[in-house]
């Protein structure tokens, strides 16, 4: 299943959170439910923004997050040039 980070705009916390692709997480409530997280003194409605990372696939033989990926050669085929192509 596709990890994806998220950024909570009350605590600028980046949450990294496995899910479907069909689905998207609005809130810092939703981060929470999904992760299993202490909601904290964070408001459960504070909004929370999909980060552009591209979203990692968690297999048994890694943790598929965490690693930062290289620059893209080209700087061409995505936002900022972070795609790891290249």
């Amino acid at each position: 299943m596709p990890t994806y980070d998220y950024r909570c705009e009350a605590n600028g916390q980046v949450v990294e959170v496995s899910h479907r692709m069909s689905e998207n997480m609005a809130t810092w409530g939703d981060i929470c439910e999904r992760t299993g997280m202490a909601v904290g003194d964070t408001p459960l409605d504070s909004p929370v923004q999909r980060l552009a990372t591209g979203g990692n696939v968690i297999t048994s033989s890694g943790s598929g997050g965490g690693m930062e990926m290289p620059a893209c050669n080209t700087g061409g085929c995505c936002a900022g040039g972070m795609c790891g192509l290249g």
